[in-house]
């Protein structure tokens, strides 16, 4: 069965939301971060809570350590961390501190050799975030693109002991409309590491469709503020 993840994006302490990853578009979830551990941890379907620092992201350097580290603590589930982790300083930081494993983005994407590095220094501890616009690649929160894609960067890490790798396309996030199942399901068949999907999964329906093209694991973010959603999980 796919393994459920659901997202608690942070801004300032507080659980908010974005719409394709634009800042502006930020809403406040109706629960508080502390709110949402207690929540998911008590669904045996949540197989690990996905946090991630958005002004570390738009910052490129952690913005929220401690905060995060209080969460961490708090949960019986394993916790995953990214954004603004940009050096070894931080992924050690997270993994001493309670992390089960960290993310990294745009270092990791733009600098192969240190991303190889990292994994071999901490072997299937460390996540590939590939968020791209559809195909096309995006770094520094979100806020510019590449010329390599998702396919590109699938080839050049495939020999890596990556954890896996986490592929949202941005185009999705957000707005509630379905997973793009096909792009996701062509990084599978190219990829060797383990691919979670995230962006727009709103259902157990989405997640079962992402599973018929391989996907190991689905991370949900707004739906996983919602009632239905876990009506639908629970049936």
């Amino acid at each position: 069965m796919i393994e459920l993840w659901p997202a608690i994006d942070l801004i300032d302490q507080q659980s908010v939301r974005l719409t394709e990853g634009k800042y502006e578009t930020k809403e406040v979830m109706s629960r508080t971060a502390e709110e949402a551990i207690a929540y998911y941890n008590q669904f045996d379907q949540v197989a690990r809570i996905h946090i991630v620092d958005l002004m570390g992201a738009l910052h490129q350097k952690p913005a929220e350590k401690t905060f995060i580290t209080q969460l961490m603590q708090a949960s019986n589930v394993p916790i995953e961390i990214g954004g603004g982790i940009r050096s070894e300083e931080s992924i050690q930081y997270y993994l001493e501190n309670g992390a089960a494993y960290v993310i990294v983005g745009t270092r990791g994407l733009k600098d192969l050799p240190w991303l190889e590095e990292m994994t071999i220094k901490y072997p299937g501890k460390i996540y590939l975030g590939l968020d791209a616009l559809k195909e096309q690649v995006a770094v520094n929160g979100w806020t510019e693109t590449e010329e390599r894609t998702i396919y590109d960067i699938a080839k050049e890490t495939a020999s890596f002991d990556l954890g896996g790798i986490i592929y949202t396309d941005i185009s999705k996030d957000g707005k509630m409309g379905g997973p793009n199942v096909e792009l996701t399901g062509k990084l599978v068949a190219l990829s060797p590491h383990p691919i979670t999907a995230s962006g727009g999964i709103r259902s157990l329906e989405d997640m079962q469709a992402l599973e018929k093209v391989g996907v190991k694991a689905a991370i949900v973010g707004k739906a996983a503020n919602t009632e239905a959603f876990w009506e639908g999980i629970r049936s």
